[in-house]
């Protein structure tokens, strides 16, 4: 969260890479007239539900990260729905390697769809002010939801790669096409 995960997908993606976001995935998934917010709405209630239809995120997101056992619910309805459509992307890549943009890759044990891992890390500082900054949302709210993840230090530990994104544009993109090439390199070796 507030890393520069989409920065970096975007990056990859003008690369010519096939980019395969969990973050849109699971906007489908809980689309107006989807299964999964018909569901949400059974669970929580319609007070769930935006003045259009849409699903209150901002309201489901204080729910889920005050209360263990909702995230829990949550995860149990969304994950699958969310993994049959990444694997399905994934399938359907025309590039010679596919990136996946998962939050929680780890967390969620989620790793084991991918033969690769690449985290984009900056210090808890950096992430808490970016992450307020773009969702306009309390600090206390940051942290909550950073806390209910695992540590940087546990994220770092699972990772193949890592590319360190508090620097300038031009490092970013440096990091990114050196990993880049390498991976084209490994997508060679896999086939």
């Amino acid at each position: 969260m507030g890393s520069g995960k989409t920065t970096v997908a975007n990056l990859f993606a003008d690369l010519g890479v096939t980019i395969i976001d969990a973050d849109i995935i699971a906007r489908e998934v809980v689309a107006p007239g989807s299964v999964g917010l018909q569901q949400l709405v059974e669970h929580f209630g319609s007070e769930m539900l935006n003045a259009d239809g849409t699903l209150n995120r901002a309201k489901l997101r204080q729910i889920v990260f005050a209360e263990t056992a909702q995230r829990l619910w949550l995860n149990q309805l969304l994950h699958p729905m969310i993994r049959q459509r990444l694997l399905a992307q994934a399938k359907a890549a025309a590039s010679p390697y596919a990136m996946m943009v998962v939050p929680l890759l780890f967390e969620n044990g989620l790793e084991c769809l991918v033969n690769h891992t690449l985290v984009i890390d900056i210090g808890k500082a950096v992430q808490i002010r970016r992450t307020i900054d773009r969702d306009h949302v309390s600090q206390a709210q940051v942290i909550n939801i950073i806390d209910s993840q695992i540590s940087r230090e546990q994220r770092l530990a699972k990772a193949d790669d890592v590319i360190n994104n508090e620097g300038d544009v031009e490092s970013l993109k440096s990091q990114i096409l050196a990993l880049h090439n390498n991976y084209l390199k490994l997508s060679e070796k896999a086939q």
